[in-house]
C-alpha cells in the first residue's frame, strides 16, 4: 500500500510540473560500466551533449560482483516529463536511485575540462572540479542545470571516481541522460540571433528605415523558422542572400517597414524640391509610384516637380490620372492648372483657377495665397508666363 501511495504522489507531482518545451535525449545518453582497482582512481567521459542541453540527470551505482541493474536510468525517466519532476524535492531523486547497490563506496568529481580530469586522476585534487562528492557513497542521483552549475562549459563532461575499497576492485555504473530544450536545440541562442539581426541592418532596405529593429527581428524570426543555425551557417553565399531576400519581402509587408520607407521617400523628396534638386526629387517619388503606393499628395508633388523641370505634358498626364482617383484634392487641381497654363492652355487653366478661388488649397492656406506662392516659386526657378498677372486678378 505504501509503495502504491508513493508512486501515485510521484506521478501526480510530475504531471503538475510537466512542460512540453523539450525532451530526454535517450539516443545520446551515456551508460558505462567501469571497473576500478582497489584504492585507484578512474575517469569516464559522457557522450557529446546535444545542442540545447539545459539539464542532465546522472546516476552512479556501485554493484557487488554478481549484481545487475534492476532498471536503467533512461527507462525511469520516461515517467518524468521534464526535469522539474526530478527537482521537486526528494521524491523524484529517490525514485531514480538504484533499487540495489553493493557495499563498496567511492568518491567522485565532475569536470568540464579534460586536462583537469586527467590531473585529478593523478593527484586526486578537486579544486578545479565543477562538482564533487567528498563523502563516500554507494549510490547517487542528481540533476544538473545550466543555470545552477559551472559544468556546462563544453560538450563533454568527465567523471572521476576514487575507490574506497583498498582490497578489491569495484564495479561502478555511470548513467547520464541530457534534457534538451527544443528551441535551443536549433542553435538559435541570443548571440546567434543578434548576428543575423545585425547583418540584416546592413542591407539596403534596412538602411532606408529610420528604425530597422522591428523589420530585422521579423527577418531573423523567419530565417530561424526555416533553418537550424548550423544549417544557416552552411548555406552558400547565394543561398544566404536568397534567404534574406525572401524573408525581407515577407517582412516588408508584415511590419511597418513599407510605411516607414514611403514616409522617408516623401520627406526626402520634399527636401530635395526645396533645394531645387527636382530630378532627384522625381526619382524618390517615382519609387512610390512604381510600387503602386502613391496617394493624392504624391500625385501633386510629382506633378509639381515635372512642372519645375518643364515636363509639362508629363505633368498634365499624371495630374489627370490623379484627378480621376482623387477628384476632391485641390492641390492636384491647382498643379494641373499650372501645367495647363505653362503649356499655353490659358482658357482651360483659367477655368480651374476660377472654379476653386473661394476655397482653401490646404488646411491653412487659401487658394489665392497658394497661387501667389507657386507663381513666385516658378519665377525663382526660371519659369514665367505673361498670363501670371491675369490669373492673379482672376483669383482675387
Amino acid at each position: 500500500m505504501q509503495n502504491k501511495l508513493f508512486l501515485f504522489i510521484f506521478f501526480l507531482s510530475s504531471a503538475v510540473f510537466a512542460q512540453t518545451g523539450g525532451y530526454w535525449d535517450k539516443e545520446r545518453a551515456t551508460t558505462k560500466e567501469l571497473t576500478v582497482g582497489a584504492g585507484d582512481r578512474i575517469l569516464a567521459s559522457t557522450e557529446e551533449l546535444p545542442l540545447g542541453t539545459t539539464e542532465l540527470v546522472y546516476r552512479i551505482t556501485l554493484l557487488d560482483e554478481n549484481q545487475q541493474m534492476a532498471n536503467s536510468l533512461v527507462s525511469l525517466l520516461k515517467a518524468i516529463p521534464d526535469p522539474s519532476g526530478v527537482s521537486q524535492g526528494s521524491a523524484g531523486a529517490v525514485f531514480l536511485l538504484s533499487k540495489i547497490s553493493g557495499d563498496d563506496k567511492c568518491k567522485y568529481a565532475v569536470f568540464s575540462d579534460k586536462d583537469n580530469a586527467i590531473a585529478y586522476k593523478s593527484d586526486g585534487k578537486t579544486e578545479k572540479a565543477c562538482l564533487y562528492q567528498d563523502n563516500p557513497i554507494n549510490k547517487e542521483a542528481k540533476l544538473l542545470s545550466v543555470n545552477k552549475s559551472t559544468c556546462f562549459k563544453s560538450g563533454v563532461l568527465w567523471f572521476g571516481f576514487e575507490s574506497k575499497n583498498w582490497i578489491m576492485k569495484q564495479r561502478i555504473i555511470l548513467e547520464v541522460v541530457p534534457w534538451v530544450d527544443s528551441k535551443l536545440s536549433t542553435g538559435w541562442n541570443i548571440e546567434n540571433r543578434k548576428s543575423v539581426i545585425n547583418l540584416c541592418k546592413t542591407t539596403d532596405l534596412a538602411k532606408k528605415l529610420g528604425d530597422a529593429d522591428e523589420y530585422c527581428v521579423c527577418v531573423q524570426s523567419k530565417i530561424q523558422s526555416q533553418y537550424r543555425f548550423k544549417e544557416y551557417e552552411e548555406l552558400l553565399a547565394a543561398e544566404k542572400t536568397k534567404a534574406f531576400r525572401d524573408a525581407g519581402r515577407a517582412c516588408y509587408t508584415e511590419t511597418d517597414a513599407a510605411t516607414a520607407i514611403y514616409a522617408k521617400l516623401r520627406l526626402d523628396a520634399a527636401q530635395l524640391t526645396a533645394k531645387a534638386k527636382y530630378a532627384d526629387a522625381i526619382a524618390k517619388l517615382q519609387t512610390i509610384f512604381n510600387e503602386n503606393k502613391a496617394n493624392a499628395a504624391d500625385y501633386s508633388a510629382l506633378g509639381q516637380n515635372y512642372i519645375f523641370t518643364r515636363q509639362f505634358d508629363k505633368a498634365q498626364n499624371l495630374l489627370r490620372e490623379g484627378e480621376k482617383q482623387y477628384p476632391a484634392d485641390l492641390l492636384i487641381q491647382l498643379n494641373l492648372a499650372h501645367a495647363l497654363l505653362l503649356r499655353g492652355n490659358y482658357s482651360q487653366a483659367k477655368g480651374i483657377y476660377k472654379k476653386y478661388k473661394t476655397q482653401n488649397a490646404t488646411d491653412n492656406l487659401s487658394w489665392q495665397a497658394k497661387v501667389n506662392a507657386d507663381f513666385a516659386a516658378f519665377k525663382k526657378a526660371g519659369l514665367s508666363s505673361e498670363d501670371f498677372d491675369r490669373i492673379l486678378k482672376t483669383v482675387e
